[in-house]
């Protein structure tokens, strides 16, 4: 029997977002009729927590009570903390951003260890993308944690979990609002040249996407709140849809399987700027 991990990403919820609410309400329906072992909240979990407390509440309460008795292993996103300069301007990510997430939803990174019925033997980890490239120096701390986290390893596979994707093509992409910055990829080189890594799954892209590279399998989560406009993503590819991915962990590879729940809706950007992010003037 593998080891479950379930991963709902950009879910962006807040007081006034009713569409999304909707959204979360149906996959916490399926998570509590089949429960995983844990569930990665892999970014952007609010729709502005970086700067509404209110936001970041709401949104801490909805993953616990989705999570049920399963481990809440959660990341931020861009819109839970802000994130680099050039990225988020009016947002950049600060101490007093990143102590309001360790108030209300606890570490800004993780690493857990899963053990299966069957032998399998997993570490999962997750990283805060928002830090990096912003020499705050919890992106130090969280360079050092990478390599804590890769100590004492044993025989286990490693999952890694982020918001944003390493790069959109390769490790030499160029700077681009959707991946880590270039200069900051370095700190995940030891996890992504791993031998027993298998899993990078990722969010903020508001695009599902699989794909092997060798003995890895790269995998976008769908958002469960709306799909970005085409024009807003020339050239990246995916499939624009709602929902959240079920992770099975073999003893040695992984299965992704993609969860639409029954009414789930996949609106575009536009069509609830209203209650999400209303165009200045």
């Amino acid at each position: 029997m593998p080891i479950i991990v379930a991963q709902v990403s950009d879910a962006h919820l807040g007081p006034r977002t009713t569409v999304f609410q909707a959204n979360m309400a149906r996959i916490e329906a399926v998570l509590h009729a089949d429960p995983p072992a844990a569930l990665v909240a892999s970014g952007d979990l609010s729709l502005d927590g970086a700067d509404r407390d209110a936001d970041l509440s709401f949104a801490a309460t909805a993953f616990r009570r989705a999570a049920g008795r399963a481990a809440l292993l959660a990341i931020p996103g861009n819109h839970d903390v802000g994130s680099t300069r050039e990225t988020m301007p009016t947002q950049t990510v600060d101490e007093a951003r990143l102590a309001r997430w360790d108030q209300m939803l606890g570490a800004d990174r993780f690493v857990q260890d899963l053990d299966g019925p069957g032998g399998e033997s997993w570490r999962l980890v997750g990283l805060n993308t928002e830090i990096m490239g912003t020499g705050l120096a919890r992106e130090a701390e969280q360079a050092a944690f990478v390599g804590a986290a890769l100590e004492a390893l044993g025989r286990r596979r490693i999952a890694l979990f982020l918001h944003k994707p390493p790069y959109l093509q390769g490790m030499e992409d160029g700077f681009d609002y959707w991946s880590v910055p270039p200069a900051a990829r370095a700190t995940l080189v030891p996890l992504l040249s791993h031998p027993a890594l298998r899993l990078v799954a990722s969010g903020h892209l508001h695009l599902h996407r699989l794909l092997r590279r060798g003995d890895v399998t790269h995998a976008w989560a769908p958002p469960a709140s709306f799909i970005c406009e085409p024009e807003i993503q020339p050239g990246i590819p995916g499939e624009r849809l709602a929902g959240f991915l079920r992770h099975r962990l073999h003893a040695d590879h992984v299965e992704v399987e993609l969860v639409s729940p029954t009414g789930i809706r996949a609106p575009f950007l536009d069509e609830v700027r209203a209650e999400t992010y209303p165009r200045q003037g």
